[in-house]
């Protein structure tokens, strides 16, 4: 029977095709080790309320976001980082395995998948249950900060002090590792959603423009900052005047959307505070010497290392992409599983 549940394994190994997965608020990614990345789009989708049909996922689904009639309900099924809707998530994930690696493989595929740090045990079920569901053999956890410092390098097996923030889109985490470890975390669930939903309340708060969550978020893009930024110029944004009931544009500035943001972005530097009151003498005067790595989409806001930088009086490292930084740590994770035994969380 051993020689039989090895040649089986050998063979299951050969033919399956283990996926690394970034399960995120805003985007969901995943990795193969033959294909690198082969999702990459955002975490959406759109239901025929009538069938509870599924017909759009990922990027087709984001366009119509805020342009859908009654009978479809686009959704975004992960809030904060965890699964606000289970069936459509499980619906998405089937989605994107199959999208990855086909709809019909021999054996079935096992899975790491990232994880934020204030997860708790009935949300983790949730991710392994959704990913069985999907068709995933074995699952494992790992937290999005710890993911972070392996995508970027950082030597979290060492008895040395690291300093990470991951800015998603509904989390923002920021976590001391040493020794494969977290030793110290703050958690917020205000990130880049929080920044879009400012921009949207503001608007209409200010100009009475009510704009979709797609046209904030490239407000956002366009022309947010943290700090002042030179060079940034007005941007056209078109909406519905909650006043006169129509269609209006007007010119927003980058001075407005820099104190829009300024809430979201100042409670995230009181969090990278507060995680350094609570780091022990040793390995603060390590991240004294190595300084803040800046992971995840929502640190990709201008000047946001500056204002970081300001607060802290640390040196703010920005990864090279920080989009996949987390991605990146879970296929390194995933790849050599020994090595990383004790970043699993489950």
């Amino acid at each position: 029977m051993g020689f039989l549940q090895r040649l089986i394994g050998r063979f299951s190994r050969q033919f399956s095709r283990d996926i690394a997965m970034d399960l995120g608020t805003a985007n969901t990614l995943l990795y193969t080790k033959r294909d690198g990345i082969v999702v990459n789009e955002p975490s959406v989708v759109d239901i025929d309320v009538r069938t509870n049909e599924v017909l759009a996922i990922g990027t087709r689904a984001k366009s119509s976001r805020g342009r859908t009639p009654a009978r479809i309900r686009n959704v975004r099924p992960l809030r904060d980082g965890v699964i606000a809707d289970f069936d459509v998530t499980t619906k998405m994930i089937v989605h994107f395995i199959h999208k990855a690696i086909g709809a019909s493989h021999l054996f079935k595929p096992s899975m790491v998948i990232s994880v934020p740090t204030c997860i708790t045990q009935v949300e983790k079920k949730a991710v392994i249950d959704a990913a069985h569901t999907a068709g995933a053999g074995t699952v494992s956890l790992i937290e999005e900060p710890m993911a972070s410092a392996i995508g970027a390098g950082l030597p979290i097996h060492e008895p040395q002090g690291s300093l990470v923030l991951d800015i998603g889109g509904g989390t923002s985490e920021v976590v001391v590792i040493t020794m494969s470890a977290i030793t110290v975390a703050q958690s917020l669930r205000l990130a880049g959603d929080a920044m879009n939903e400012a921009i949207q309340a503001a608007l209409r708060k200010e100009y009475r423009l009510d704009v979709g969550e797609n046209t904030a978020e490239q407000i956002k893009i366009n022309i947010g900052s943290a700090v002042e930024v030179p060079g940034l110029k007005p941007m056209q944004v078109s909406g519905m005047d909650v006043a006169l009931g129509r269609p209006s544009s007007m010119e927003v500035s980058p001075e407005f959307v820099r104190r829009t943001l300024n809430g979201t972005v100042e409670a995230i530097g009181m969090a990278v505070l507060r995680t350094l009151e609570a780091t022990p003498p040793a390995l603060a005067a390590d991240i004294y010497d190595s300084g803040l790595l800046l992971a995840g989409g929502g640190s990709l806001l201008r000047g946001l290392d500056t204002y970081l930088a300001r607060c802290t009086g640390l040196e703010v490292h920005m990864d090279t992409d920080p989009l996949t930084t987390v991605l990146r740590g879970t296929a390194k994770a995933m790849q050599n599983r020994v090595a990383y035994r004790d970043v699993f969380i489950n």
